[in-house]
């Protein structure tokens, strides 16, 4: 995912505030390491009100930090969702936490076995800028469902959310328990010793993380992108597919690491959707200038993506403006919904995430052909297929690997919260929410209980004789299940 976050380096030292506040948080783990039910409900009730309260504050923030967000668009993709999948974890967080009975081993009559989830500890937290409420608190809300403390690190461009949430923060919650660090740099940051890191970023940031994260043996759930892609089949309407995949492909001004990121489509169908998508854009975007319509978070991407406009249209790509008097503004930072034709392979705009308001087309004459296209490339954090034939279907499903798939829509897995999200190889490893974050979070940890009077065990320990050889030969070949 190209967040832009900053590269990173493995030098840090537990002499800054960063440190002392791991420390801190270290020693709470120590002195009271598993948190109770009501106290994790307490808490994620807390954060809960904290963001239904304070959203008008959250959303005017996060609009300075982008120069023009969608105050709209950080209410239902951003706080809604958090507050959804608070709710959602909440109702369910009891049955999770019980522990779990396993099955004994016949020779171990009268044992018992069972799993317990238990927190890990101290959980770092590294956002990036494109989504900075949503992929804090996604994270967080798992983190914190499984018991664990938890220190965030927020990206440099999103100093205005940041200030904003570290004095919320600071009032409802002791930092032994939640810490945000407003002006920590990754160096001071990521090698501290967690006991589960999470990143979201691009792939590159991703592997330095890993590395320096693995001089302390530290876990990382990393969430990274890339380039996703959807495909159109002839049976389904042009029209309706066209509405779902270009509100996806535009909310956030495509700064989104699961939008759709470049679209197969039948030749026949191309002029079709070329002009559904011209009506549907003026309708929703009727000038570039609407608040509506979201900037681009910094002046480097905004710049690179009008690079990538120009390289694709001087090796021979047609450029179709969605909103034909709108031009690329340098002050807002705003570049017009932008659909690209006659795409080749040498073109840099598929050569990596595009991450802004871009719309790559790729035609096809068989299914098999985007299938094959996809798997040469690396897997991406999702798929995204519209057809009603349960054959097509099937097929991409099991001829393809992404983290998520979503068959007649396009984003919509984000807030499935009973499903968990993540990526796979290139576009990440590890996943939350849900069931799958508590268990992300959770150290499963096995208890054996001995019955007081074993049975049938003595014979294993020495001297061995015959007794041993005709009980090893019975063990060998009793069914046990």
């Amino acid at each position: 995912m190209e967040h832009k976050t900053e590269v990173l380096s493995q030098a840090g030292s537990e002499e800054t505030q960063a440190g002392q506040i791991f420390n801190r948080q270290k020693a709470a783990c120590l002195k009271k390491p598993y948190l109770s039910l009501n106290e994790r409900l307490d808490v994620l009730l807390k954060l809960e009100n904290l963001l239904k309260k304070n959203q008008e504050e959250i959303a005017n923030a996060v609009s300075a930090d982008f120069g023009n967000r969608s105050r709209h668009e950080t209410k239902i993709l951003e706080i809604f969702t958090s507050v959804s999948g608070l709710r959602y974890t909440r109702r369910r967080l009891k049955k999770w936490m019980k522990p779990g009975k396993r099955h004994v081993a016949l020779t171990f009559k009268g044992a018992q076995n069972q799993v317990i989830p238990q927190p890990k500890g101290v959980v770092g937290i590294i956002a990036p800028r494109n989504y900075p409420l949503f992929l804090v608190i996604g994270p967080l809300t798992s983190a914190l469902a499984a018991g664990n403390r938890c220190m965030i690190k927020m990206a440099t461009h999103s100093k205005n959310l940041c200030n904003l949430l570290h004095q919320l923060f600071t009032k409802s919650f002791n930092k032994d328990l939640i810490a945000i660090l407003p002006g920590v740099s990754y160096d001071d940051f990521t090698p501290l010793p967690f006991d589960h890191l999470v990143f979201t970023g691009s792939p590159a940031s991703g592997r330095m993380v890993m590395k320096t994260a693995a001089e302390n043996l530290t876990p990382v759930t990393l969430e990274l992108g890339g380039k996703s892609p959807t495909i159109i089949c002839e049976d389904f309407n042009i029209k309706k597919a066209a509405g779902r995949i270009l509100y996806t492909k535009f909310m956030n001004s495509g700064q989104t690491c699961i939008a759709p990121d470049y679209l197969f489509l039948p030749e026949h169908m191309v002029d079709d959707f070329v002009e559904i998508s011209k009506r549907v854009m003026r309708r929703r975007y009727p000038l570039l200038e609407s608040v509506d319509y979201t900037s681009i978070t910094d002046n480097e991407s905004y710049h690179h993506l009008l690079k990538v406009l120009d390289d694709a249209r001087s090796k021979g790509a047609v450029l179709v403006n969605l909103i034909p008097d709108g031009k690329p503004d340098n002050e807002l930072r705003k570049i017009p919904p932008t659909i690209i034709l006659n795409v080749t392979e040498d073109m840099e705009i598929m050569q990596r995430e595009i991450f802004g308001p871009i719309l790559p087309i790729k035609t096809y004459k068989d299914i098999g052909q985007c299938i094959e296209y996809i798997k040469a490339h690396g897997r991406p954090l999702a798929l995204y297929l519209f057809t009603k034939n349960r054959e097509l279907q099937e097929k991409v499903v099991m001829n393809t690997m992404s983290g998520a798939m979503c068959i007649n829509d396009c984003a919509m897995h984000i807030v499935q919260h009973d499903m968990p999200y993540g990526g796979i190889g290139n576009s990440g490893m590890g996943q939350y929410h849900g069931y799958e974050g508590f268990m992300e979070f959770s150290k499963l940890r096995p208890v054996f209980k001995q019955a007081v009077l074993p049975l049938g065990a003595a014979f294993v320990y020495p001297p061995y004789g015959k007794t041993f050889e005709r009980m090893y030969d019975l063990l060998l070949n009793i069914r046990w299940f």
